[in-house]
């Protein structure tokens, strides 16, 4: 009898211990969930932040290289030049400018507007929701670089045609020269002017779009990452 004492205290013993190793480490409900919701939002921003960085420097050297046709510098120096060149609409608006969104959307997965009062989570949400303000300005920046493009591409080339006086050959075609090559030989000089204006506003127009639509999935990004979840002291939930 007194064996069965001692084994019965111990497996007493044994099964307070654990319940009380049970109640010392309690486990919030979806917390698994709830991480991996603002981890996925913070890569989201992070993403788009490392794609607007090679964006925004390949719309710098896009806006550079039209400074000179055919590699020569003589053209700028004789201000002989489209107008919308000296817009900067590429290193300004899809370039620069746009540095600013992309730095502070690549920091956002560890940024915590210092706990929010001690709360990190809410921290976490007003970060999130800040950076909807640098993807407006994201916005902006992308949309004078695609407006700029856009009307220098229907104004055409400042160009030298056969008299030999420098003008705007094709600005009252209304943008119908691209469809139509054969009457890019009207340019004399520079050669082959209307080809490097062409592609390179182009590709800064296509570059500037691409900016605007990931800016603008940063917004909706960070509207979700706010806006969908409400904070605690212990926890952070979401209702989305």
């Amino acid at each position: 009898m007194a064996l069965y004492g001692i084994l019965f205290r111990g497996l007493r013993g044994t099964l307070s211990s654990d319940q009380g190793h049970h109640r010392a480490k309690p486990r919030s409900k979806g917390s698994g969930d709830i991480n991996s919701t603002t981890m996925c939002y913070g890569r989201c921003a992070r993403c788009i932040g490392h794609s607007l960085v090679w964006l925004a420097t390949l719309c710098i050297v896009a806006n550079i290289l039209l400074y000179f046709p055919n590699g020569e510098t003589k053209y700028a120096s004789d201000n002989h030049l489209s107008r919308f060149v000296w817009f900067f609409s590429g290193i300004l608006g899809g370039g620069l400018l746009m540095f600013l969104p992309a730095f502070i959307f690549i920091g956002l997965d560890q940024e915590d507007c210092c706990g929010c009062c001690g709360h990190e989570n809410c921290g976490k949400r007003c970060a999130m929701l800040s950076s909807i303000l640098a993807a407006l300005i994201g916005i902006g920046g992308s949309g004078y670089c695609v407006t700029v493009a856009a009307l220098a591409l229907e104004e055409g080339p400042r160009c030298m045609d056969a008299s030999g006086q420098w003008n705007y050959t094709f600005a009252n075609t209304e943008g119908d020269y691209l469809l139509d090559s054969s009457t890019w030989s009207q340019c004399v000089e520079p050669k082959h002017i209307v080809e490097w204006n062409v592609s390179l506003f182009s590709i800064l127009l296509a570059l500037g779009g691409i900016e605007f639509i990931l800016c603008l999935i940063q917004v909706i990004n960070g509207m979700l990452g706010g806006i969908c979840g409400h904070c605690s002291s212990r926890q952070q939930q979401y209702d989305c």
